[in-house]
């Protein structure tokens, strides 16, 4: 009996039965609904067609097509709940992540989000993302398996409208209007995560301390090391996960449209000092105040093998180091490396940690797990250059350096 009051609990918390009365009808594309058997629980639902470009984010997406097509039956969202439950965890009393986890650590581990996975301050964000040639669907692989609970945050969809530049940061005003849209407060700590390991959650972390909220921490290992660590994923995406993701790459295009957007309850503050234009790398290639250091590989930062962006000239910005972001895990678990061995790293390629250090890679995504690693031995204050090598090397007045330079 208090398995099958847990199981209708469960249920109605986590798994909102969709109906064509929650979605515009111009999206519908329903083979099947929700469907629930009492034990063990078997989900029929419907999933997303291709996302072949991210032109518009998600909720362009979900206009564009329908976003159903069937997975099956899953029961490992039910597993982990009762899991969960019987384990104890879940217990609020005394739960802050802010007092939890330390502000200047940029990471925490699967197991203390396991642990904290059901609180109710604590938002959980899938960032995936993948470069142009990787050929992968981020929407459709969070429908899949996603940790129990996780929004999804498109990247793409969450960034400037008015560029032609990818994923670029938003305006205060439009990063708001996101986070409001996926139900995020200012009283929420955040942790993102990506099924890559650690990758495009690094941006999204910097995103939110950009705009002045410091309560957020990237997974360290990501969903690979969640999985890998033996807690269940959920394998269906619930109403509200689907609504509010769309909910907030429309409130993005409202925003840049000109139209107001409400209610807020994201309010930012922005910190100037972490983001850098191009103007500002080119005065810095004059003066040399800071220590540039770049994220890409070694053969692209060389000029030796073609960017990943189809049009895009190879080579680095006069004056850069290559570190190569991969290098800042252990190789065995993809975690981040300890802060000892992070300081070796840097040092290794005569980047003084006592001098200021700015990053920048291909789109602004890796630079900012450079800067999370910085973060971690104490440098908090590391700006990413957001246009980064696509701005930099489309610009033809631009000097550049490597094989590639002359072309």
């Amino acid at each position: 009996m208090a398995s099958t009051l847990f199981s209708r609990t469960f249920l109605a918390a986590s798994h909102r039965l969709i109906t064509p009365s929650l979605l515009p009808q111009k999206t519908l594309n329903l083979a099947s609904f929700l469907t629930v058997s009492p034990n063990p629980i078997s989900f029929s639902i419907i999933g997303l067609g291709d996302h072949s470009g991210s032109s518009g984010g998600f909720g362009a997406f979900i206009k564009r097509r329908g976003f159903f097509s069937q997975l099956g039956s899953y029961s490992t969202a039910y597993r982990s709940a009762r899991a969960m439950a019987s384990a104890g965890i879940g217990a609020r009393a005394g739960f802050s992540t802010s007092s939890s986890v330390p502000t200047n650590e940029p990471v925490v581990s699967v197991d203390w989000l396991h642990s904290n996975l059901r609180e109710p301050d604590l938002k959980v964000l899938d960032a995936s993302w993948y470069m142009p040639d990787e050929q992968r669907n981020p929407i459709q692989e969070y429908q899949v398996a996603h940790i129990p609970g996780a929004l999804f945050f498109d990247l793409d969809g969450i960034s400037d409208r008015s560029t032609s530049l990818p994923h670029m940061l938003p305006s205060e005003e439009a990063f708001a209007a996101g986070c409001s849209a996926l139900g995020i407060e200012n009283k929420d700590g955040v942790v993102v995560y990506d099924a890559k390991g650690v990758f495009s959650a690094a941006r999204v972390w910097w995103m939110f301390r950009v705009f002045g909220h410091d309560k957020v921490w990237v997974l360290d290992g990501g969903l690979p090391r969640w999985r890998a660590s033996g807690y269940d994923v959920e394998s269906s995406a619930s109403g509200d996960a689907i609504l509010k993701a769309s909910a907030a790459s429309e409130a993005i295009e409202k925003i840049y449209q000109g139209h107001s957007v409400s209610p807020i309850t994201f309010q930012t503050k922005f910190q100037p000092h972490l983001v850098w234009t191009l103007d500002q790398v080119k005065n810095n290639m004059e003066d040399q105040t800071y220590q540039h250091v770049d994220a890409r590989s070694k053969a692209r930062f060389d000029g030796t093998a073609p960017e990943p962006r189809k049009g895009i000239r190879s080579g680095h910005i006069p004056g850069s180091k290559c570190v190569p972001y991969p290098q800042l895990f252990d190789s065995a678990s993809q975690t981040l490396l300890p802060a000892e061995d992070l300081k070796k790293r840097f040092e290794q390629e005569e980047i003084s940690l006592d001098k200021p250090i700015m990053a920048s890679c291909g789109t602004g995504v890796t630079a900012c797990i450079l800067a999370m690693g910085l973060h971690r031995v104490g440098k908090t204050d590391v700006p990413v250059y957001d246009g980064s090598w696509t701005e930099w090397a489309t610009q033809p007045d631009l000097p550049m350096e490597g094989e590639d330079s002359s072309s």
